[in-house]
C-alpha cells in the first residue's frame, strides 16, 4: 500500500502590481500576523520569549499610563498606503480612529507611537524598512526595542518635520522616562527579570 502524500501548501500568487492593503482582509489561509510591505506579503516567524515579554510589558504599561483620548493596541495593522499595511508590535493611537469590534486596521495618521520589538528574522525590517515607512506616513514617535545580552534596550526616535525622517531622541537601558508623545516612565529591567536559582 502506498504512503499517503500530503498536498503541497499553495501560497498565494501576487497579482500584477502586487497585493493591496485590502487584500489582507480577503486572502484565505494567511498565517497570523501577516504584513504587507511594498505590495509583498511578509510572514512572521515564531517569536522568542524576549519578544513576547517585551510586547506584553509595553502593552500593559502604556495602557496604564496613557492619557484620555488615546488607546494602545498590540499586533494590529496600520494603513500607510495602498501597498503598505505593516503590523507594529505595539501602537498608541487616537481614540477617535477606533471603530467597531470588526475593525481590522487603523489609519497611519492616527498613530502617535509605533513600537517594534526586534527578532532575529526581523532585524532588517525593524531597523531599516519599517522606520522609513513610519516616517513617510508622518508617525511622530517610533521606538525600537532590542535584546542586548538578555536586557532590553529601547531606541527612541522622533520625526524631524523638516527632513521627514527620524532623529534619535534617546537610548534607554534600565529606565525609560520621556514626555512625548505623553509622560511615560518604564522600568525596563522588568521585561527580563533575573531568575532565582534553586538552592
Amino acid at each position: 500500500m502506498g504512503a499517503l502524500m500530503k498536498p503541497e501548501h499553495s501560497w498565494p500568487i501576487p497579482p500584477p502590481g502586487g497585493w493591496t492593503a485590502d487584500d489582507l482582509d480577503t486572502l484565505p489561509n494567511l498565517p497570523p500576523h501577516t504584513e504587507l510591505i511594498d505590495g509583498s506579503l511578509v510572514f512572521v516567524s515564531p517569536q522568542t520569549q524576549f519578544h513576547m515579554r517585551a510586547v506584553n510589558f509595553l502593552t500593559w504599561q502604556l495602557m496604564d499610563q496613557q492619557p484620555p483620548g488615546l488607546e494602545v493596541f498590540r499586533e494590529f495593522t496600520i494603513d500607510i498606503d495602498r501597498h503598505n499595511r505593516p503590523e507594529p508590535d505595539v501602537i498608541v493611537v487616537e481614540e477617535s480612529a477606533v471603530g467597531d469590534l470588526d475593525q481590522t486596521r487603523l489609519p497611519a495618521d492616527s498613530v502617535r507611537l509605533a513600537i517594534e520589538v526586534v527578532s532575529p528574522e526581523s532585524v532588517g525590517r525593524d531597523r531599516g524598512v519599517k522606520p522609513v515607512k513610519y516616517a513617510e506616513a508622518g508617525i511622530l514617535h517610533f521606538w525600537r526595542v532590542e535584546n542586548k545580552d538578555g536586557r532590553a534596550v529601547v531606541y527612541v526616535y522622533e520625526l524631524d518635520p523638516s527632513t521627514g525622517s527620524y532623529g534619535t531622541a534617546g537610548i534607554f537601558h534600565d529606565r525609560l522616562k520621556v514626555s512625548s508623545p505623553f509622560a511615560i516612565d518604564l522600568d525596563l529591567t522588568a521585561i527580563t527579570p533575573e531568575r532565582r536559582t534553586a538552592e
